[in-house]
């Protein structure tokens, strides 16, 4: 299955779930992770390699760190050829003053939200899906 592309399923179905843990971000210059870390998601840049991790897992390897979040994930299994789907959301949190960074993976998109603003974007995102499905109907 390729995912729904329709941009009001999407937001009507997203339906977005907060998940417990704090994220923070890392970097390794050299692209080698430490020993026994167990990121939720890399990304290698030309500066090194972003890993994104439980806050806990990088205080006990004594790694610094930026940008404690939250995450949460759009559970709606969205296309990877969605076209402004995160745009829409992006724009959402934005209006709200909530910073995110998105990432796409295979079947979900997933938010990092700032820690103090999980539950301000949690709102948001659940009446932009409100809305959505009352203009549907």
């Amino acid at each position: 299955m390729s995912g729904e592309c329709d941009q009001h399923r999407l937001q009507q179905q997203m339906a977005p779930l907060l998940q417990p843990e704090t994220f923070v971000y890392c970097t390794f210059a050299d692209f080698q992770l430490p020993a026994g870390l167990q990121p939720i998601c890399t990304f290698r840049e030309a500066e090194g390699l972003t890993a994104i991790v439980e806050r806990s897992l990088a205080e006990r390897a004594r790694l610094p760190y930026v940008f404690e979040a939250r995450l949460i994930t759009l559970t709606v299994h969205s296309s990877l050829e969605a076209i402004g789907f995160l745009a829409t959301i992006a724009t959402s949190l934005a209006k709200a003053g909530i910073s995110c960074n998105a990432v796409a993976a295979y079947h979900h998109d997933h938010l990092f939200i700032p820690v103090a603003r999980a539950a301000d974007a949690m709102d948001v995102l659940n009446a932009l899906s409100l809305s959505s499905a009352q203009t549907v109907s």
